[in-house]
């Protein structure tokens, strides 16, 4: 994007235009469609997809949060109408879509790039999210989810249409009866207990809060 174009930007949400460039860069990255970023006027180590999903090291701070979504809804918006530069294309090959679809081969630059993000996130200490692996973990008649991800040894996959909250934590599967929440996003507090919270139109709320369905 354009300089000109990042500082009108970084003026409307409130952030330097460094940390519009790191998200613009994460999206390009994330093929427009999901971004994973690390900076500190960002919340630090984040996750955003495409659907509602939404991670960032700060997660109790909703108003930071709805700032990371709508500047990257605008900035997907804009990168989509303009050419993508062929060193930013090879970026894309370090990530995985969350419906499984195979990446395609590296290139080196592809792998410098995924080793230096991979370096930023441990140095800063901060939460580390990934993209989901290709290969459906969750049951196959619930379709492809609105959201997914992962940290650690948990991840989730979130379905609206079936209001079910599948999450797999040290090799057990939980699937949850979400109810009336339209959830935007589930994060793990980082302690030793590993509480898992979502964010819906409620608020924040506990995953200990849904109905158990199966649990496996």
């Amino acid at each position: 994007m354009k300089k000109k174009e990042i500082k009108k930007l970084a003026k409307k949400y409130g952030v330097s235009p460094e940390a519009v460039q790191v998200l613009a860069d994460a999206l390009q990255r994330g093929n427009l469609t999901m971004a994973q970023f690390n900076h500190p006027e960002l919340g630090g180590s984040g996750q955003w997809m495409q659907g509602g999903m939404l991670m960032i090291g700060d997660m109790f701070n909703n108003n930071l949060k709805a700032t990371v979504n709508n500047l990257c809804l605008e900035l997907a918006t804009a990168l989509t109408n303009q050419p993508v530069e062929v060193e930013q294309v090879s970026g894309q090959n370090q990530w995985q879509s969350s419906d499984g679809t195979p990446e395609p081969a590296k290139s080196s630059k592809g792998k410098s790039k995924a080793k230096a993000s991979k370096s930023s996130g441990s140095t800063m200490g901060t939460m580390s999210f990934q993209p989901m692996a290709s290969g459906n973990w969750w049951p196959a008649d619930f379709g492809s989810p609105n959201s997914s991800g992962g940290q650690n040894n948990m991840r989730y996959a979130y379905f609206a249409g079936t209001r079910r909250l599948v999450i797999e934590a040290n090799g057990k599967t939980t699937i949850y009866d979400t109810g009336d929440h339209q959830i935007g996003g589930v994060s793990q507090q980082q302690s030793g207990s590993q509480t898992l919270t979502f964010t819906s139109q409620h608020g924040q709320v506990p995953v200990s809060d849904l109905k158990v369905v199966s649990s496996k």
